[in-house]
């Protein structure tokens, strides 16, 4: 009997000791807040590992009592105790206060394994963090408009000197690329020449004529041609008249302002069967071309002006074109895709400047 009794009792005090293994209780991490400024509010449950806990459902702008509000929950927090056999669950909530007054908040419940549980009563003091004057109440200046930054230059300085540098590699790009696409060298050799008088010109083209003969008897066209030519360059750098684009007929003429009808008889001969030969496909002997090229260096002798000595050579220049070689077009078309690549990087940068400072 006395074993029945012990074993009554005991049983009857299991939900005691079980609930005595259930804690809870709600604390805020400091009673004192200032208006609008947030405190943490903290609902701690301890139990056994096995049982179910329910905790409240706070929504955020939800009211807990008269001018405190549920700001947003900050979290969950779950932590096992005693090897596992217990755990912690921590809920957290930023709340706020609206008003300077003492508030007492009522308790909080919980449920765990469907047996409610409540807290304590918490009090929250809410002070205003300065004095206002109530009584004067036009000192106060209503809300400003939102401003504008002011502008600086300061800070489209860097915007400024890419957008710059963007242009001067889209230059040197395109100059490149004219140079590679045209075969144009990046350098001329510039070098400096004698220029020779009109009538060393014409002779030593007509040297040149001279020294083939042979052709000349096969092709009196193209004899008559370069022969021609020839007095026809002269003529232009010796009288200042462009005979190259004129007539024979026009040539002498003209030649007529300058001198007399005598001196241009075989001149006017020599003319006429170069046309005759050119136009006419007129045949000419030997002796006749040797006679015509014999009239030329007379006319050229007796009208060329003599350079006097004491007065300076004068020169020209004459640049000397580098033919690109393989290696430097492969070279430019290097460059040239550095300079294309470095162009965008910097009007990236431009960009992403210029929306950064909009914004």
């Amino acid at each position: 009997m006395k074993r029945l009794k012990s074993l009554i009792i005991l049983l009857s005090c299991l939900p005691v000791l079980a609930g005595a293994q259930v804690v809870f209780e709600a604390r805020i991490d400091t009673p004192l807040v200032l208006i609008g400024e947030q405190r943490e509010l903290q609902l701690d449950v301890t139990c056994n590992t096995n049982q179910k806990v329910k905790m409240p459902d706070f929504r955020p702008q939800q009211m807990l009592a008269d001018d405190v509000e549920i700001v947003e929950m900050l979290g969950t927090d779950t932590t096992l105790l005693d090897d596992g056999k217990r755990m912690q669950v921590l809920q957290r909530y930023a709340i706020t206060a609206w008003d300077s007054t003492i508030v007492l908040l009522p308790p909080f419940s919980v449920e765990v394994d469907g047996q409610p549980y409540q807290s304590k009563q918490l009090v929250l003091k809410a002070i205003i963090p300065f004095e206002v004057d109530t009584l004067h109440l036009d000192r106060f200046a209503p809300p400003k408009d939102i401003q504008n930054n002011p502008f600086s230059w300061d800070d489209w300085k860097p915007v400024i000197w890419f957008f710059i540098i963007n242009q001067l590699l889209l230059i040197v790009l395109m100059w490149l690329y004219t140079h590679w696409h045209e075969n144009k060298p990046l350098i001329q050799i510039i070098r400096r020449k004698r220029k020779l008088p009109p009538h060393q010109v014409a002779m030593s083209e007509i040297e040149r004529i001279k020294g083939e003969r042979k052709w000349a008897e096969e092709d009196s066209k193209e004899y008559y041609t370069q022969l021609t030519d020839t007095l026809r360059n002269y003529i232009k750098e010796r009288y200042g008249f462009n005979a190259m684009e004129m007539t024979s007929s026009e040539i002498i003429d003209r030649l007529l302002q300058e001198q007399d009808e005598t001196a241009l008889s075989e001149l006017r001969q020599l003319f006429t069967t170069a046309d005759l030969v050119k136009f006419a496909k007129w045949s000419t002997m030997i002796n006749e071309n040797d006679a015509n090229l014999v009239t030329a260096i007379d006319f050229i002798n007796q009208t060329k002006i003599e350079v006097d000595p004491n007065i300076p050579e004068e020169e020209i220049i004459v640049p000397e074109e580098v033919k690109q070689s393989q290696a430097r077009s492969l070279t430019m078309k290097f460059v040239m895709g550095f300079i294309a690549v470095t162009a965008l990087v910097a009007i990236t940068f431009v960009l992403y400047f210029t929306i950064d400072l909009i914004r």
